[in-house]
């Protein structure tokens, strides 16, 4: 069991709780990922390390409330347990210093990975800056913690709440159009998003990473349901990712499957009792 030492609401759709899991915490790397389960009878839900701390042995994890196993989750407070906390999983980010300059692109909460990507470069003296996308300005998540290692955080919201009007893509493009020279690009959130960030990042030679999140059930490898095509050939995202180079993904291939099993998501009944 694993108990839960914080619990904060970052919106009405977004939670981040700090569970205290030694074992992960003292391993855990930028890019790695964990899989938790509420109860002994709850689903398997792979979710994003945002941050850890290896002296209290915790690791922070933000998620979006959007089914039943998160609105399980949700439900749990403070001092509570959580049944299951697997990791660290997957391939750490490679991260190494650069000359010049990052950037990274956070779409909603894909802002949670991000975080401690780009920290872990300032850390090590690259120079970083930050776009954060989200559909207003209460969807926009983790800019006071970005402020602290960013030379630069650049807001979008759809509605123009806050920051600038529009995407990430087009903040995004008015840097590089305004001559900004960056080494990498690292972009995390919807695969929409992601695949437009490589529509303006490829053409100029930027290379750009992405993490990807397909359907995943044990995160070792062996159930597949996590492929995906990088360069032509077939990876898997627990495995081999998350993080994958962003001019060799098959974006309009993780799309279609990640549509494959909408349905039959919206009549699952774990945990429900059914028969």
């Amino acid at each position: 069991m694993y108990k839960i030492v914080k619990k904060e609401t970052l919106n009405n759709a977004v939670e981040l709780m700090e569970i205290h899991a030694p074992f992960v915490a003292k391993k855990c790397e930028p890019g790695q990922f964990i899989i938790i389960r509420v109860d002994e009878d709850g689903e398997r839900v792979p979710l994003t390390i945002a941050d850890y701390d290896r002296e209290k042995e915790t690791v922070t994890i933000i998620y979006q409330v959007v089914g039943y196993t998160t609105e399980l989750l949700s439900k749990k407070e403070e001092g509570e347990y959580v049944a299951d906390f697997v990791g660290p999983l997957g391939v750490p980010a490679a991260l190494e210093k650069k000359e010049n300059k990052v950037i990274g692109v956070a779409g909603g909460v894909g802002a949670a990975p991000l975080y401690p990507q780009l920290r872990k470069l300032a850390s090590m003296g690259t120079k970083v800056d930050v776009i954060i996308g989200g559909k207003s300005a209460e969807y926009v998540l983790l800019a006071e913690l970005f402020e602290e290692f960013c030379e630069n955080v650049y807001i979008a919201t759809d509605d123009g709440s806050l920051g600038t009007k529009g995407f990430v893509t087009t903040v995004l493009q008015d840097l590089l159009d305004k001559g900004e020279v960056y080494d990498e690009c690292i972009a995390i959130g919807p695969l929409i998003m992601m695949k437009n960030v490589v529509k303006v990042t490829k053409p100029i030679g930027l290379h750009t990473m992405v993490s990807l999140n397909p359907i995943m059930i044990d995160g070792t490898g062996m159930c597949g349901g996590c492929r995906v095509t990088v360069d032509g050939e077939t990876k898997f995202a627990c495995v081999d990712g998350p993080d994958f180079d962003g001019f060799k993904v098959d974006f309009d291939e993780c799309m279609k499957r990640q549509g494959l099993f909408k349905e039959e998501e919206h009549q699952c009944k774990i945990g429900r009792g059914a028969n």
